[in-house]
């Protein structure tokens, strides 16, 4: 094989795997608040999806579910503020611009269904003032009284 044709043939497979990796991110149909869904995808494989894994199912043990949940907090009051001060999002090592935009990508990817139709993006700052005050033993408690509330909205 020639050099422009192991150049041409490396040039295909990094495309096909960008490709790869940009579907999965969903970049093709990007919400408000994600500039860049393969930077959010990536951020969330690196520091949340050990514990939430992979598909937002989460596990007794390590994180609770976000698939088909995460945005029914933002129906009741005090549950936007919650997402951005529970332990793992407030304690992240992501700055507030790259923490902000993978939130906004979580709740779009594992629960479009149950965003609000005025849902306003978290902006960075709005991260950083939130994060500065963690939740701790008191985030399951209060996430399963919010969740109650959800319900109840719901119907």
């Amino acid at each position: 094989m020639t050099a422009w044709g192991r150049s041409a043939a490396l040039g295909c497979c990094v495309a096909l795997a960008v490709g790869a990796a940009s579907t999965r991110a969903g970049a093709l149909d990007a919400p408000a608040g994600v500039p860049d869904p393969q930077r959010a995808w990536q951020h969330w494989t690196l520091n949340c999806q050990g514990c939430h894994r992979p598909d937002g199912s989460g596990s007794a043990a390590t994180a609770p579910a976000l698939a088909g949940t995460v945005a029914k907090f933002l129906h009741v009051r005090g549950g936007r503020e919650y997402l951005a001060r529970v332990p793992g999002v407030a304690t992240s090592p992501l700055g507030d611009a790259d923490l902000a935009e993978v939130v906004n990508w979580m709740l779009w990817r594992f629960d479009a269904a149950h965003l609000p139709a005025n849902f306003a993006p978290y902006t960075p700052a709005e991260i950083g003032a939130l994060r500065a005050r963690p939740l701790r033993t008191e985030a399951s408690d209060l996430r399963r009284r919010l969740l109650a509330q959800a319900g109840r909205a719901d119907h």
